[in-house]
């Protein structure tokens, strides 16, 4: 199959490109396209048959669910059997935004892209290419991140090309996507709103709309059972090893001596993932080719929106190990984290 990448530049002017992508999508294809967050991997959200397609070509487990996209919120009212009070309140405030809200699902939503779950996680995406294209197809698009399962989340169509090329018949290009890490996922099932994936709104943003907010234990715990059944799997992951050092900024800088010490004298090749406070303290131990920046010690907007594309960097580099730099968890931190924590499979080394 040949995959086009098409940029997208003005859905007013630029229709024809986007009734295409419906079309595909209409058929039982499959389009990656932009939003505020990565890029998505969309199918008809109402079509089983359609959606196992999206599970073929990211390899992705089958009991993981998928989201279902929507552009204005009578589709909202299409897939969820009820809107709970929570989720009321969060489309008012956040929507649309990099929010996902998990609600009971509608009849006609298929078992299948839920994980055999009576729920499903609907989401509104800030950008008008993802939500001229659900438009033009005319049904909610279910949706994960367009990579390889297991792989960086792609922030770029380039990134997207690089993992899918082949498998999939066009990529909508929208520029680089403005967070660079997924929807924050809230459960508005219960009596109390839940996250089950930290994103770029945070936990503080929601309680001040909702008051109390509870967090998914196993987002702080990695020997919990997580309520998502796709949280369970290794995410994010580069293709050589990672440790994250994570905690006291102030001694990060002698830390990460230490631990590229210890590799270089096992004749490791080491790559670094850093603020540009540790690069340039560190620098003069590392060959040029295997730092790389992720923006300054925290500036948390701009590590969220460069952390994937530099876990990505180092897809073709001659390292054998990377070490990375953590952030604190508050705020946005928390989902900087979460992403750091998965790709390193939590091997992690306390500063």
């Amino acid at each position: 199959m040949n995959t086009r990448i098409v940029a997208v530049t003005d859905v007013r002017r630029q229709q024809d490109v986007l009734e295409e992508a419906g079309r595909i999508l209409k058929e039982g294809g499959l389009v990656a396209f932009p939003t505020e967050t990565v890029y998505g991997l969309g199918a008809n959200g109402l079509d089983g048959k359609a959606c196992a397609g999206i599970y073929e070509a990211k390899g992705r487990p089958s009991d993981n669910p998928l989201i279902l996209h929507v552009a204005n919120r009578p589709m909202v009212e299409h897939v969820a059997a009820e809107v709970p009070w929570m989720a009321e309140r969060l489309m008012a405030a956040f929507c649309p935004g990099p929010i996902t809200l998990v609600m009971r699902k509608a009849p006609q939503v298929p078992d299948s892209i839920t994980g055999g779950l009576g729920t499903v996680g609907i989401r509104m995406p800030d950008h008008d290419v993802a939500r001229a294209m659900i438009r033009a197809a005319g049904v909610p698009i279910a949706a994960p991140s367009a990579n390889t399962s297991g792989r960086p989340s792609p922030t770029t169509a380039e990134a997207v090309y690089h993992d899918l090329k082949g498998k999939i018949p066009l990529v909508l290009d929208g520029g680089a996507c403005h967070f660079g890490v997924e929807s924050t996922i809230v459960d508005c099932t219960g009596e109390t709103a839940v996250i089950l994936r930290p994103g770029a709104v945070t936990r503080e943003m929601l309680e001040e709309v909702l008051g109390k907010v509870d967090i998914d234990p196993a987002l702080v715990d990695e020997s919990a059972i997580p309520k998502a059944p796709g949280m369970k799997y290794r995410h994010y992951a580069p293709k050589v090893p990672l440790t994250l050092l994570e905690g006291n900024p102030s001694g990060m800088e002698d830390a990460f001596r230490k631990a590229i010490e210890q590799r270089q004298e096992k004749h490791k090749k080491v790559g670094i993932i850093a603020s540009e406070e540790t690069i340039a303290a560190i620098g003069g131990m590392i060959p040029k080719e295997l730092l790389v920046s992720y923006g300054h010690r925290g500036d948390l907007p701009a590590i969220a929106a460069n952390i994937y594309e530099a876990l990505r960097s180092f897809d073709d580099a001659d390292a054998d190990c990377l070490l990375a730099e953590g952030t604190d968890e508050e705020e946005l931190g928390l989902a900087i984290m979460n992403r750091l924590h998965k790709a390193s499979g939590f091997q992690s080394i306390r500063v």
